[in-house]
């Protein structure tokens, strides 16, 4: 995951937003759970800065949907308590691995600001966008 990279990410995740209307905190990561790349948009909520950091953080730390670990770490379920490690997790939609075009993990992108579900839209618009590069 390089800059240009990146900030294609957080602008089709910006794009996309405009679209629905609401503002939003987007960060961008490497494979290596690094911050890259991080756009809060005019207006977004200074709380959902640390959200989008963590969902972005649950994706790259296991190349999966942060969403998808939210039915395994129920109380019962094979990693309940997950979310607790790392420091800090986050085990709700808005996460999304980024693949390159060859299909590759090069990082992931966290998105938060509105409902899980629009967080979820503009994370794989973005995500496709990257794939198709």
């Amino acid at each position: 995951m390089d800059l240009r990279t990146a900030n294609t990410a957080i602008n089709v995740a910006i794009e996309t937003a405009n679209g629905l209307g609401v503002k939003f905190c987007i960060a961008v990561m490497d494979s290596g759970v690094n911050l890259v790349a991080f756009n809060r948009m005019d207006g977004g909520r200074v709380g959902t800065i640390d959200v989008a950091m963590k969902k972005a953080k649950t994706s790259a730390l296991f190349a999966l949907e942060s969403g998808v670990l939210g039915t395994m770490t129920l109380p019962g379920k094979p990693v309940y308590g997950l979310e607790h490690s790392n420091g800090g997790l986050i085990t709700f939609p808005g996460g999304v691995p980024i693949k390159n075009g060859s299909g590759e993990f090069i990082g992931s992108i966290g998105v938060s600001g509105g409902t899980v579900e629009d967080d979820l839209v503009v994370a794989k618009a973005a995500a496709k966008a990257v794939a198709e590069l």
